[in-house]
This record gives structure tokens, sequence and C-alpha cells, in this order.
């Protein structure tokens, strides 16, 4: 489950990006709200599952409350989940999974 935080937590950082620097602009700025509609929905899935697979994975692997905080404030920050990714990628192989 670690592999699919750390991917959940590339694609809810791009999903994120995408909702505030192309989807939002086209709704205030050019009148055009669809693709908040859709990118909005993609990225409150993701976000959702970001989460879930945090708890997880802060149970299972025993990660301390901290860890797991930071991780949950990254989610609430733009691209600070692709740091969260290579945090992960870095304990992946540290641990040789």
């Amino acid at each position: 489950m670690l592999d699919w935080f750390k991917k959940t937590a590339f694609w809810e950082g791009v999903s994120y990006l995408v909702l505030l620097f192309i989807a939002m602009p086209l709704k205030y700025f050019f009148d055009s709200p669809a693709m908040v509609r859709y990118v909005g929905m993609a990225h409150g899935v993701l976000f959702i599952t970001y989460v879930l697979l945090l708890v997880w994975n802060w149970s299972a692997r025993k990660w301390d409350f901290g860890k797991a905080a930071v991780y949950f404030l990254a989610s609430l920050l733009p691209f600070a989940t692709f740091w969260v990714e290579r945090k992960v990628a870095a304990e992946q192989a540290a641990a040789g999974i």
C-alpha cells in the first residue's frame, strides 16, 4: 500500500495544480466553469484516497503522529505532495521495498 500512497500523492498534487492554475482561472477569467466540475471531482476523489491511504500506512507502518500530520498538511499545500512522493520513494529505497 505504500506504493499506492506514493502514486496517489503524485496524482493528487497534479490534480491540485490543474485545479488551481488551469481550471479556476478558466472559471473566473473566461467564464468557463465546466473544467472545475470535472477536475474538482477528480481532485476530491484523489484527496480522499490520499487521506485513506495515509491513515492505512500510518497504522500499518507504525509512523509517528508527527510524520502523519506533516503528510496530511502537505496535502493542503500546492506542490507539497510531490515532496511526500519523494520522501516515500526514499523510504521504499532505504527499506528495499
